[in-house]
């Protein structure tokens, strides 16, 4: 395995991924010199270039390091980045050390105070919350989030102490959350997933039970109540409950909405905590600040500074993201992909703002989960009062024959929906009268928050 020590020059083939992006940030800061590739320019490769770190978009192998470089350098890439690409097969035939994000992620959480949050979805918000509760307590923590934090601005934090903690998000694709040797441990939700790696939803469970057995001797599970959660995958471990709406061990309770802010008190196996307050909407960010909060208080965060704190949290990006509020309409950016993940938001979005006119536009992510789950986005898409669908964001995978996201919109019932084009916006939003848009998915979607802000902006007053 690699010793960092040893090694001047990190290049990242896909830098700018969530993942990705953390590491190229931390080695940076570690004083490495860090460089790297991706397909497009994104918001995020441009915040990483104005950090001072050089990224190319073409392949090009002028731009990469030298064979005879390949001592002092290691080479970290994602799955998703082709075998058949380049740039990686001129590495892998020079000899270079090349590790998986998962594979340096894991070395960099070995010998710390790891708190891992995994889950089918959620995790994300758990991830990037417990995080905040634990870096505004005397415990402090190192953290790679998948998600840029609001209140940070990043995707990584650093202690302002010698603090052992670090809280990482354990992603269960590619089989990535096996690297990794956590103290505690969340499970949000084993919803059926990436079933175009597991196969079945039975082995993905098994992966989960995998990663469950690797929890430190004396360590703790926390997962989310009614998950079918197998004491026997470690038997030397604690495990705890946690709900919104069940009998927990960890559980919110009398939650009301005081001046559009969550309020309720928190049910604990020691007593339990009044008053807290979450001001970041949707009723599933409850469920997570119950599972950050649990987290926090089992690393040793006080009470009153959890209270504190999670009053303060502000979200992330592209997480139930309010990104404008006029007077006719609210527009809402979700980065939800899964069918569980569309319903939890729309769900929560009727929640706020009852009897509000819904119009959402959903960007299916991947071939294989549009063809897996394509009733249940239906069934969910249906909550809708209007439902615009555009063309499959692709990622890694090459079409499938006979899959598109005409297959969802054939199993809706709602009579308002519509398959669409990235072209078609924002202009087709004349047709319609939303109080409340959402645009909802994991792919491209998110570029075209700016064009509907504006878009909104212009037609206020008309």
């Amino acid at each position: 395995m690699i010793e960092i020590k040893n090694i001047k020059q990190i290049y990242l083939l896909g830098i700018g991924g969530i993942g990705m992006s953390a590491l190229a940030r931390y080695f940076q800061f570690i004083g490495k010199q860090v460089r790297g590739y991706d397909k497009t320019p994104t918001s995020l490769t441009l915040a990483l270039e104005k950090e001072g770190i050089p990224i190319h978009y073409k392949d090009d192998l002028t731009k990469v390091p030298k064979p005879e470089e390949k001592d002092t350098t290691v080479v970290i890439y994602t799955p998703a980045v082709p075998v058949n690409f380049a740039e990686f097969l001129y590495f892998r035939e020079n000899g270079f050390s090349m590790y998986k994000r998962s594979a340096v992620l894991g070395l960099l959480t070995a010998g710390r105070r790891c708190i891992a949050i995994a889950g089918t979805h959620g995790k994300t918000s758990v991830t990037t919350m417990t995080a905040h509760l634990l870096k505004q307590s005397h415990i402090d923590c190192s953290a790679f989030m998948g998600g840029i934090s609001k209140n940070y601005e990043t995707n990584l934090l650093l202690p302002d102490n010698n603090s052992p903690f670090i809280v990482v998000e354990a992603d269960e694709f590619d089989r990535s959350f096996l690297q990794l040797h956590p103290e505690l441990a969340v499970i949000t939700w084993m919803d059926a997933d990436h079933l175009d790696i597991y196969g079945d939803h039975q082995t993905m469970v098994k992966a989960f039970g995998d990663f469950v057995s690797q929890i430190h001797p004396n360590g703790t599970l926390l997962y989310r109540n009614g998950l079918n959660i197998d004491g026997q995958w470690n038997t030397q471990i604690q495990y705890y409950s946690y709900s919104i709406n069940e009998l927990s061990d960890y559980q919110a309770i009398d939650i009301h909405i005081v001046d559009g802010a969550y309020h309720f008190d928190l049910k604990t196996p020691t007593g339990v905590i009044e008053n807290l307050c979450l001001t970041y909407p949707g009723l599933m960010n409850v469920e997570n600040a119950v599972a950050s909060c649990a987290m926090a208080l089992l690393s040793g965060v006080t009470a009153d500074e959890i209270r504190l704190a999670l009053a303060q949290y502000s979200g992330v990006v592209r997480r139930f993201d309010v990104r404008y509020k006029g007077k006719k309409t609210i527009y809402i950016d979700d980065y939800a992909h899964h069918p569980r993940e569309l319903e939890a938001t729309i769900r929560s979005v009727r929640d706020l703002y009852p009897g509000k006119r819904v119009t959402g536009i959903f960007q299916p992510h991947l071939f294989s989960r549009t063809n897996d789950f394509a009733a249940d986005f239906a069934a969910a898409l249906d909550l809708l009062d209007d439902a615009l669908v555009m063309e499959i964001y692709p990622a890694r995978e090459l079409p499938m024959e006979g899959v598109n996201s005409g297959i969802i919109l054939d199993k809706m019932n709602s009579v308002s929906k519509l398959r669409c084009q990235n072209s078609d916006f924002p202009a087709i939003l004349g047709n319609y009268q939303p109080e409340i848009l959402l645009t909802l998915g994991a792919g491209d979607i998110d570029r075209l928050i700016e064009p509907i802000i504006n878009y909104l902006v212009e037609n206020e007053n008309v």
